[in-house]
């Protein structure tokens, strides 16, 4: 996970560039969404954190966005219905 207020505009680019960096989360709200989401992009620099992929943004605690990768919501949704009914 990479902090975007700790990073410089250079390094974010190269991060961008080389695509090692494919998902962007909010650290206070705990989702992860792709980098062209537009609640993604409204959120506030010192929230945003950066995911090489949808396991590290999982293994982080994270959940997926509802908006931008409305499938992966919805199978974590019934994940967490399913183990509170049980």
């Amino acid at each position: 996970m990479l902090y975007h207020d700790k990073l410089t505009r250079q390094e974010l680019l190269k991060f961008f560039k080389t695509k090692s960096i494919t998902l962007a989360g909010n650290r206070k709200l705990k989702i992860y969404g792709t980098l062209r989401c537009k609640s993604g992009k409204r959120m506030k620099r010192v929230n945003r954190v950066f995911f090489a992929s949808k396991e590290e943004a999982t293994r982080a605690g994270f959940k997926p966005c509802a908006h931008c990768l409305p499938s992966e919501y919805q199978k974590w949704k019934v994940k967490i219905i399913s183990s509170l009914v049980e």
